[in-house]
């Protein structure tokens, strides 16, 4: 071993010995005993483990551990110049505070390591900020040695949530879960503090492993057996590959029995929020949200466009259906591949067969020969992070052209057109399925609101074969388009295996009213995962209790109590006061609504659902003034608030000021590019005030850029008819009457 190691592992050693004389653990007690006592047995996964971006998650402040320029170093982002200077052996920032003033921070730990590092500065009531000025850790040959913003494109100023100041920088919400052990969030709504608490400052042993103690007493009693010897769950993987004669993939010769590796690296590695407390072992979902594949977070393929953390991608992978794990690729304590190269698939992928010039077409030891740069190309995140997209696809420049989405060609041939590429692999004598079948041209058109998707939508709800993410994201956008036989096709699916399947065709059943949804869910009430019951009990909230029996009231109490108390640990997040105010008016409970929205908009003054939803609470209350006040101060706080000016728009017409309320709608309606409402109400309102000939004119664009839309045919169809265009009238009921068969078939 290494004399460093040695030398550290001997000044660890003493520390169980401490910890055994105090403790005295029984089986039945187990508690979070620190790195420390893991390091006397396990001193391979030590020394892996030390030194990587696990270790050096978070770290206090030293000249060690700070990599930045803080030699009176500056640097000038819009009007503010920051400098970053030592002073009596502390590290200070003086920068833009809350109120956009200078003032000096003393740096308090020092947040990752490579390929960037970010600082954490303390505020009042116990908040860590992280600076949004990162120190760019890569070496200066590749640009790097820097201090640089992570939102070059834009000025953010303090009062904005993505201000270092702002929510979204904030350390005890965002980043302290996955970047300490065993973390106490810690916070009290009453007067908006934390007194966040934590095992270890970094990502140590028992944030994987779970807490050690019970480990720890078996082994001083000499009583390990195996698999979980005193922890909740194994992370070993016990899957085992084998060659059949003559194939190109390796096959599972023995499988897993369970899913625990995969799901306790997605506690982090994934686009996710948390519920409850965390258990070590247990489903994801049984203590966390998890993301779908939509917009903006994924392209409608499925490729990563926002930071999502590899785990959802990876969910979609063959290699996952397969049985792939973390582990096959990654040495799980230095966070290191088990092997550089195309050497690491070739523990599955025979190379003769994919490791040639015949398979991937680019000169052999070339960029284009790596495997990864076709299957996993990267995306950069927070300016120089770039990651892979672990969905492991093949590269479909066809698919690109459709839906606007990158392509491993183009990302590396980046002088070159998607028209370039799919030339080039036609030429390869490469032939793509037809694209009407892809389930990606599914997800694009469902999310454009096309109607003529939903027949696409069930086929890939049903199919067992999908990853289960990708059949979730269909049944969130089935839902969503609210077709005609909703109840019928998510029916069966809420008794689905995968709890991620049961949480959408949940959602998916807020377009039904109350009594039928309940009648439908009330059997999933005490369903095993929370997630689940966190979504029924948000689409119960208005359930017809005047209409039910004792009983059933009964059973419905513990699980809005539970919603309650979940949620009730995160209110320092502005979501969760924007679910709660939601929640709370579905249950009648208009003044605990109010209170959620109004906190809402005090932790996120930029949130545009809390103003439309605390609007429309206070017009449904008779408090139209103040509603149009509300929205209008929305209005001047966010830029580009099409929502806002939409809802304003609305109410004024409400009120019978049409004069006020069509110069609001049109700003709405040109702001919008992603979707028809804004530009679809315009459209009525002009037709509405005597003005039929644009109002068409509106409309036949949309229905060129949206196909599809019911609203819009129905609306052209009238339209027309007013204007005696019968020849228009009747190409659009031809549409129409081609969307009903297309919406019949089954």
């Amino acid at each position: 071993m290494h004399p460093v190691l040695t030398c550290i592992f001997k000044s660890l050693l003493a520390i169980p010995i401490l910890i055994a004389s105090s403790l005295s653990l029984s089986q039945e007690e187990n508690n979070y005993v620190g790195n420390a006592a893991c390091v006397g047995c396990h001193q391979q996964e030590a020394a892996d483990w030390l030194g990587s971006h696990h270790d050096l998650a978070m770290q206090d402040v030293s000249e060690k551990t700070v990599l930045g320029d803080f030699d009176n170093a500056t640097f000038t982002y819009g009007n503010i110049t920051s400098t970053f200077y030592r002073e009596d052996g502390k590290y200070w920032i003086r920068t833009d505070n809350e109120k956009g003033v200078l003032e000096r921070y003393e740096v308090a730990y020092v947040f990752g390591v490579y390929p960037l590092q970010q600082y954490l500065l303390p505020l009042a009531g116990g908040r860590l900020q992280a600076l949004t000025i990162a120190w760019d850790a890569r070496p200066a040959s590749e640009g790097g040695q820097r201090w640089y913003h992570l939102y070059p494109d834009e000025v953010v100023e303090a009062g904005d949530p993505l201000h270092w100041t702002g929510p979204y920088q904030n350390w005890n919400t965002r980043c302290a879960e996955c970047h300490s052990t065993n973390l106490r969030k810690n916070y009290s709504a009453t007067d908006r503090t934390f007194s966040t608490k934590f095992d270890q400052i970094d990502v140590g042993c028992e944030a994987c492993h779970g807490p050690g103690g019970q480990h720890v007493s078996l082994a001083q009693q000499g009583k390990i057996t195996a698999p979980l010897a005193g922890f909740e769950m194994s992370l070993k993987n016990t899957t085992t590959w084998a060659w059949s004669e003559g194939a190109a993939i390796a096959t599972p010769a023995t499988q897993s029995t369970s899913n625990h590796q995969i799901t306790n690296c997605a506690r982090c590695h994934a686009r996710r929020s948390t519920l409850g407390d965390y258990h070590y072992g247990a489903d994801l979902l049984d203590t966390h949200r998890l993301a779908l594949i939509e917009n903006p977070l994924y392209w409608a393929d499925g490729q990563i466009r926002d930071e999502v953390y590899v785990y959802g991608s990876f969910i979609q992978s063959k290699m996952h259906q397969a049985g792939v794990v973390c582990t096959n690729c990654h040495n799980p304590h230095s966070n290191k591949l088990v092997a550089e190269g195309n050497t690491l698939c070739a523990q599955c992928h025979q190379p003769a067969v994919f490791d040639t010039t015949a398979h991937h077409h680019h000169p052999a030891d070339s960029a284009g020969a790596l495997c990864v740069n076709c299957h996993m190309p990267e995306q950069v995140y927070m300016g120089v992070d770039a990651r892979r997209d672990h969905s492991m696809r093949i590269p479909r420049p066809d698919l690109s052209l459709q839906l606007g989405a990158p392509s491993a060609c183009t990302q590396c041939h980046t002088d070159k057109a998607q028209t370039w590429a799919l030339d080039r692999v036609r030429e390869w004598g490469v032939e793509f399925d037809s694209l009407r079948n892809h389930p990606a041209m599914a997800l694009h058109t469902s999310q454009r609101g096309d109607m003529r998707s939903i027949p696409s939508l069930k086929k890939i709800m049903a199919e067992p074969g999908e990853a289960a993410i990708l059949r979730a994201s269909a049944l969130n956008q089935f839902g969503q388009l609210g077709s005609p036989d909703l109840a019928q096709s998510v029916a069966v699916l809420l008794g689905a295996k995968d709890s991620l399947i049961r949480v959408s065709a949940v959602r998916a059943l807020a377009p039904l009213g109350p009594q039928q949804r309940y009648l439908m869910l009330r059997a999933l009430i005490d369903d095993p995962i929370m997630a689940v019951r966190m979504a029924v009990a948000e689409q119960l909230a208005d359930a017809p209790v005047e209409e039910l029996r004792p009983q059933d009231i009964a059973v419905l109490a513990p699980l809005f109590d539970e919603y309650e108390r979940v949620q009730s640990q995160h209110l320092d997040m502005p979501s969760v006061q924007l679910q709660l105010g939601n929640y709370w008016r579905l249950r009648g409970d208009f003044p605990q609504a109010e209170k959620a929205l109004r906190e809402a908009l005090v932790l996120n003054n930029q949130m545009e659902a809390a103003y439309i939803n605390l609007a429309d609470l206070l017009r449904a209350t008779n408090r139209d003034k103040e509603a149009k006040e509300l929205l209008m101060r929305g209005i001047e706080s966010i830029s580009n608030a099409g929502t806002l000016l939409h809802a304003l728009g609305l109410l004024e017409i409400r009120e019978g000021n049409t004069d006020q309320a069509l110069p609001l709608l049109a700003r709405a309606a040109a702001m919008e590019s992603e979707s028809t409402r804004h530009r679809y109400v315009y459209a009525v309102a002009l037709h509405d005030t005597g003005s039929p000939t644009e109002a068409v004119q509106i409309l036949e664009r949309l229905n060129i850029e949206f196909p599809g839309q019911p609203q819009l045919l129905y609306a052209l169809i009238s339209y027309h008819g007013e204007l005696g265009n019968r020849a228009e009238e009747g190409r659009y009921q031809a549409q129409l009457q081609a969307l009903s068969r297309t919406l019949g078939s089954r």
